[in-house]
């Protein structure tokens, strides 16, 4: 059962344009991804985010930018979201020297530090104990800056999740764990690897968590309840989890659709599409009379004009060079004193 929840206050016009563009953004590269990777230019496995934009949207535009974000491998939403650069995000998924990981990461490996875009990593729930990590650094240092984390579900259910949040609640961290429930791990459903609707919040909150489960398909929701969650990390009122309820629409790594393989319905995968994020957040903004049509198609346009150009960039950027190869990949020796 998933339970949705409604949005908790009306926001001005700006908050509202910037969520969509957030999340129009996030649509638009992806989609872009989807009809150049046929091309077999990208040599690197990509895991989109389209279905689940609006979790990236809200929760990063619930942040300021010096504070810290991490991701896992489905990290595309969070990197843009968080401000990351669009040019250098497309030149690294094509393996360009200007790429954000110097052409060597591809796209699980992303990276920001002007944004505070600590990075993104593919080994599942490795981000965890990293944020908390930056976290305990914030609070050391006397910063008022937070850490967010982004995991999948599939991500709770390892050992180090445990750890991460039993020592942000004994160490009254700033920190955010944010949960993006998806329904599968790869292709493997909740009923075959959890038991209980709540196991995740029920998990957090035994541990001394705050934590809620929400709709992950709401981008103002998501965005109150972030920037809540912000507010009181920042007062050193501690730790929060909030799991988001949401979907993928298409195969777990790779541009196509997977649903006839058997793993999922095609019931329930148009169930989750009438409840698209970006169509819905649309709808609302021109039913309440905050946008017009033509102002939301104009957004649109100037999104596709930068996801168009930065492919051009990317592809014709330069490769790295083979003196490169195993820069960055070694520390240096410390020397004898």
């Amino acid at each position: 059962v998933v339970a949705f929840s409604m949005t908790l206050a009306r926001m001005d016009r700006d908050k509202q344009e910037l969520l969509y563009r957030q999340l129009r953004k996030i649509r638009t590269v992806e989609e872009a991804i989807v009809a150049h990777y046929p091309e077999q230019e990208m040599r690197c496995p990509v895991h989109l985010c389209i279905g689940q934009e609006a979790v990236a949207a809200g929760a990063c535009c619930a942040t300021n930018q010096d504070d810290y974000v991490l991701s896992g491998h489905r990290s595309h939403g969070h990197y843009l979201a968080k401000g990351g650069d669009l040019n250098s995000m497309i030149s690294e998924i094509y393996g360009k020297a200007n790429g954000c990981s110097g052409g060597k990461g591809g796209s699980m490996h992303l990276i920001d530090l002007d944004v505070g875009f600590l990075g993104a990593v593919p080994i599942v729930g490795s981000t965890i104990p990293m944020a908390v990590g930056a976290a305990m650094s914030s609070r050391m240092r006397g910063e008022n800056r937070i850490s967010l984390v982004f995991l999948g579900e599939g991500a709770t259910e390892t050992g180090v999740f445990y750890e991460s949040i039993n020592f942000a609640s004994v160490k009254n961290l700033p920190i955010i764990f944010v949960v993006e429930n998806n329904l599968y791990s790869v292709y493997s459903p909740l009923s075959v690897r959890q038991s209980g609707d709540d196991r995740i919040v029920n998990i957090a909150k035994a541990h001394g968590l705050d934590a809620s489960r929400l709709d992950g398909n709401d981008v103002e929701l998501v965005y109150e309840h972030v920037l809540q969650a912000a507010k009181k990390a920042r007062n050193g009122d501690g730790a929060t989890l909030l799991e988001f309820m949401t979907y993928r629409w298409r195969e777990h790594c790779g541009p196509n659709f997977d649903n006839d393989i058997g793993y999922r319905s095609d019931e329930e995968y148009l169930q989750w599409r009438e409840r698209c994020p970006v169509e819905r957040y649309t709808r609302k903004l021109i039913g309440d009379g905050m946008f017009t049509g033509d102002e939301l198609s104009q957004i649109d346009a100037e999104l596709n004009d930068a996801v168009v150009r930065a492919f051009h960039h990317a592809k014709e950027s330069p490769w790295p060079e083979m003196k490169e190869l195993q820069e960055h990949v070694y520390a240096e020796a410390a020397g004898d004193t």
